[in-house]
């Protein structure tokens, strides 16, 4: 059921990013990366893109009431809704759009809960907000220094925004971030539905990828893909792989 679930998002996302794609094909074409996608670059074909995007959002849309559950088919449709509204009209308005690609991280979240029939504690619920919008965060600012003086250019909000802004902002929800998932560690509901307080131990682990994966956004201007600097840096996937085994110990032995 999980790898059915993960494999509709996959494809409601692919949906989102062709739509997205078709409609900023002519602003793409200026952009210093972007300009190699398939439709920016002509490679593709936006009539085959449009026909290909209807039957993945169909198929994905139906896939997940059917195959999976109604709480999980309900949540994609929240998902796609949020994704199309922010492809249209919400990324465009100052700290909303923000708000719309953290959104897109923590419903994912919320979908993989929903799946498997697991009730999400209020704490990681909070600390799941959090890093959805460090990693949204870390997306803008990539883009913003990315397009240096020509972000105006290739979208009117970010002239909304500087460095400053975007830097307090990271720092905000980075402390939001390390709190909350401490607090969820030593929540009484988690000690009681895992019957151990040891998880704390696990604390270490997150602050040194939180803190690494700043230092890829600050140092070397990295975060405009989280899901790639996440599987091609190796200290990362490294205390990744610490992290579920030091929870593995913890929970199981």
């Amino acid at each position: 059921m999980s790898i059915a679930a993960f494999a509709i998002f996959c494809f409601l996302s692919g949906g989102i990013y062709l739509l997205n794609d078709l409609i900023d094909i002519e602003k793409d074409k200026k952009h210093p990366k972007k300009s190699h996608r398939p439709l920016a670059s002509g490679r593709l074909s936006p009539t085959i893109a449009k026909m290909t995007l209807i039957l993945i959002l169909v198929l994905s849309v139906t896939g997940s009431f059917l195959i999976i559950n109604i709480p999980f088919g309900v949540t994609a449709l929240g998902y796609l809704a949020v994704q199309i509204a922010y492809s249209i009209l919400l990324k465009e308005i100052v700290i909303i759009d923000i708000f719309s690609i953290a959104a897109g991280f923590f419903l994912r979240v919320v979908a993989g809960a929903m799946a498997i029939g697991v009730p999400i504690s209020s704490w990681l619920l909070i600390c799941t907000i959090f890093i959805s919008l460090f990693l949204g965060l870390g997306k803008r600012r990539h883009e913003f220094l990315l397009l240096g003086e020509e972000a105006r250019n290739h979208r009117e909000v970010l002239h909304e925004y500087n460095i400053h802004v975007l830097d307090q902002m990271v720092s905000i929800v980075t402390g939001g971030t390390v709190i909350s998932y401490s607090l969820y560690t030593l929540s009484h509901e988690t000690i009681t539905k895992f019957g151990t307080e040891k998880l704390w131990y696990t604390i270490p682990i997150v602050l040194y990828g939180i803190f690494r994966y700043l230092y890829l956004v600050y140092r070397r201007e990295e975060g405009g893909n989280p899901e790639i600097t996440l599987f091609e840096d190796k200290p990362l996937l490294v205390s990744l792989a610490l992290y579920v085994i030091v929870v593995g110990i913890i929970l199981y032995f």
